[in-house]
This record gives C-alpha cells, structure tokens and sequence, in this order.
C-alpha cells in the first residue's frame, strides 16, 4: 500500500490516502517518490476552483512535478532502467493517482534522467515552472531585437522565463517587487518595473495571470502570452493573445535539468514537508509569501 493525496468534489482541502501501488503498463515506468513540488494548480484542484473549468468530477489524484527512483519499467521502455533517478511532469489531471505518492506511474515520454550535479530533492522543483516558461517563451518566437516584460518576474515560472528570455536575445523588463531587484537582474533582467506601463513593451509574457492589466503594457499589434488556458484573456488592439498549457517534453526537460545542474538555472525551494502532511503543506503554500517551491517529501 501507498499514500497517495487525493482531491475529492466538495472538499477544499487534500486528503492522504491508502491504496494499491501502481503497475507499469507498456510505455510505463513507475517511480519511487524523492520529491514532489506543490503548485498553486495543484491548490486551486484540491480547493475545488478548477474542477469545473477543467473537467475533472470524481477523486483525482494531485501533483505534477517528481523526482524519483525508478523501481519497474514496462514493456517497450528503452530509455530507463531499474534504479535510474528520473524527474518528470504528471499531466493527467484525471488519474487516480498523480505526483502526490509515495509511487509514481509515469508515461516513458514524461520523464528525463536527472543530471549528476543536480540534487534530486531540490530537482522536483523544476520541471512544470521551467517547461511552462519555455513553452510559454517559444509561444513568442525569436526575439529579434524585442523586448519583453515578464510579471511575476521574482516567481517560479516568471524566474525560469526572465533567464530563458535573456538567453535567448530578449531584453528583459521585470515586473516585480523592489525587493526583489537582485535577484531578477541575477536571472538576466535589463530593468525591473513596480508598475505597468501602457504600451511599453513588445511583448509580454504574464506568469502573475494579472491578464487584461498585464496587456495594457503590450504595444499595439504586439504580442502577449498567459498561463491560464481555463480563462485565456481577449485579444485587443491587434495584440495576439495565447496561454501555455503545459506538454511533457522530454527533450527540453533534460535540457532545462542540465542548464540547473550548471548554475545557469537558479533552482529555488522554500522548504519541505512530509507527503503525509499534505493538507498543512497546501496550506502554507496557499499563505503566500514563498520564494520557491515548497517540497513535498517521502
């Protein structure tokens, strides 16, 4: 038996579970938990605000990010072997068990292999924030000399965006609390903003979800990318509008690992709890006032 956090209609919180551990099917690993990161998505399912908009009715289980060892594979996997540390995104929203357990059930094509040089706890921080910035970014195109505000510069996703955006030839306005200067000029910002702007800005990237605030920074005919596809902002003034829903992406997962093994990707952690205090966990995260993600551990 396993414990496993489970989201159920009409409760506003977790609750930890018993159940079967998983069996890898073809295509299939299964992970033994390291580290799983709880994610304000993760929140907004147990407390009830996304089911709707996403569907989901009955029990889910809950998480996305995890590190973990790999104790089973199915037939067909060549990527993976037994005791491989891995780390991957679990986008089934509707699985009955997700990131959240003491075992993992994983597609072969949701995970990479953690680099050496990365610490495995601090590792399942990573792959939802960084995947959704990247993606977010590539949503953009080339940055051809633009420059681009990214809010919630000083965030999980915003961070991994303002550094993936200054590599990639943006200039980088950050939209972000003063106190949070150093760090975001750190991760590659040009300048740091405390208020929006009207028409400012090429292009923005609005890892805060301030949706229709954000696009006023947006010059006309220019471009704006949200992470929310369950409330995408309207388009306005020939701004093209679009929201990340994140992909598995092995490539870029293993990609995005070893940039943070390097250093070149600041990994940041608020702190951990135990898997079993799942509910204490989601209410802290919930608190605010974390810099990082706060982990949840076996």
């Amino acid at each position: 038996m396993i414990t496993s956090l489970i989201s159920h209609p009409g409760s506003t919180e977790p609750v930890a579970e018993k159940a079967s551990g998983p069996s890898a099917g073809a295509g299939q690993i299964v992970v033994d938990l390291i580290a799983s990161a709880v994610n304000p998505f993760d929140l907004a399912v147990a407390s009830g605000a996304a089911r709707g908009p996403v569907g989901l009715t009955g029990p889910v289980g809950l998480g996305w990010d995890v590190t973990g060892v790999v104790r089973e594979i199915g037939a067909g996997v060549t990527r993976f072997a037994v005791g491989d540390t891995v780390a991957a995104i679990h986008p089934d929203l509707a699985a009955p068990s997700r990131a959240h357990a003491e075992q993992v059930l994983l597609e072969e094509s949701w995970a990479a292999h953690l680099p050496d040089g990365l610490d495995p706890v601090a590792g399942a921080s990573i792959p939802l924030n960084a995947l959704t910035a990247a993606q977010a970014l590539a949503m953009l195109g080339p940055a051809d000399g633009r420059d681009l505000l990214v809010t919630g510069a000083a965030g999980a996703v915003g961070g991994y965006a303002v550094a993936l955006a200054s590599a990639a030839g943006w200039r980088v306005v950050a939209f972000a609390r003063a106190a949070d200067e150093e760090f975001v000029r750190s991760a590659g910002a040009e300048e740091l903003v405390t208020e929006l702007v009207p028409g400012s800005v090429d292009a923005v990237l609005d890892a805060a979800a301030l949706r229709e605030a954000a696009m006023t920074a947006v010059r006309d005919d220019g471009a704006f990318v949200g992470v929310l596809p369950i409330a995408p902002t309207p388009p306005v003034r020939g701004i093209t509008s679009e929201d990340v829903f994140v992909q598995p992406d092995p490539v870029a997962l293993a990609d995005l690992l070893a940039r943070s093994a390097s250093g070149e990707l600041a990994v940041r952690i608020s702190g951990s709890r135990p898997l079993a205090e799942g509910a204490t966990a989601y209410r802290q995260v919930a608190s605010g006032g974390q810099r990082g993600r706060l982990l949840l551990v076996p």
